[in-house]
């Protein structure tokens, strides 16, 4: 009998959003079953409100003291569980795991060579692992949309992997101010993101728009998923806001430049438009581009994307 169960989730928040799908069959399997969930704080904030879960644990291991250590207290805090399962496949995780006190465990594998999306990875190392045999559903997130007071834009001009995902402020600012006749502008970003967002601003007030909220390391977790839940149109690099708005099925325009977009596009999402040159030289997968020229990105311009949104509306 499956009573409790312990999960932990990926780092990044895009990454935890997209094994909801597989978490969401592990609790149809034991729908009774208690759930404690372990993630950075980023993850855990967007997945803490899934309804089985009954206690939520923050890796905090890095920030002070010898984080082996920490992992070992870690395993110890949770106690005895009776089924153990990890997403993730670094060493201080499966060490980790080691130490977890169930008779099941299972660490993340990556069970098909082929270029398959990373919603069906997950899912598949769930149905190998327990012996199931699920379709991978929905992305899920337990928040409820906001309601703006007229139709709103958002634009995510940040990625925390690295520069190289980055479309440009500039051009951003154009889409966004071509935009403002018809919509309220909305601009996300995180802590780190702050400059990209005053970029794009500083342009809006250059250009006269005053119909804009900077929003860019204003939000808390749920607050981001909440108000990009309730947007009419988002446009956003590859990254963790991506994959929120798939969850809530939002119109977007996800632009694509070094990275797979077969496998990290937005899952089970028929209001997405992917924008990408398909050069030779991508997707190479850095964070920087090796190159030093960026042309996956700097090829992209404001007019492909207001094209593409003339051509959904």
């Amino acid at each position: 009998m499956i009573k409790k169960i312990f999960i932990e989730i990926p780092t990044w928040l895009g990454d935890a959003i997209m094994t909801t799908p597989a978490i969401e069959n592990i609790i149809k399997e034991y729908p009774n079953a208690e759930v404690i969930l372990l993630g950075s704080y980023v993850s855990t904030q967007a997945l803490g409100k899934i309804p089985n879960i009954s206690k939520v644990i923050v890796d905090n291991t890095k920030k002070k003291g010898n984080r082996y250590i920490n992992l070992f207290k870690i395993a110890k805090s949770v106690g005895k569980v009776d089924l153990a399962i990890s997403f993730r496949r670094s060493f201080s995780s499966k060490l980790m795991m080691f130490f977890i006190s169930s008779k099941k465990k299972f660490n993340y594998k990556r069970l098909e060579k082929k270029e398959i999306h990373q919603v069906l990875r997950y899912n598949d190392f769930i149905n190998y692992s327990l012996n199931l045999k699920n379709k991978a559903g929905n992305l899920k997130l337990y928040f409820k949309p906001f309601k703006y007071s007229k139709p709103t834009l958002g634009i995510n001009p940040g990625a925390t992997y690295g520069s190289a995902k980055r479309w440009y402020p500039k051009e951003f600012a154009k889409v966004a101010i071509n935009m403002a006749k018809t919509h309220d502008i909305v601009i996300f970003g995180g802590p780190g993101e702050k400059d990209i967002a005053n970029d794009i601003e500083k342009e809006l007030k250059e250009n006269r728009i005053d119909n804009y909220k900077n929003l860019a390391g204003e939000t808390t977790i749920p607050s981001l998923i909440e108000k990009i839940a309730g947007l009419d149109l988002f446009i956003t690099n590859d990254s963790g806001p991506m994959h929120v708005a798939a969850s809530y099925k939002v119109k977007t325009i996800a632009i694509f430049g070094p990275t797979k977009f077969t496998e990290t596009n937005q899952w089970n999402n028929p209001n997405e438009t992917i924008i990408t040159k398909n050069l030779e030289c991508a997707p190479c997968m850095k964070r920087v581009c090796p190159l030093k020229h960026h042309n996956c990105m700097k090829e992209i311009i404001a007019e492909d994307v207001l094209l593409r949104i003339n051509e959904i509306k």
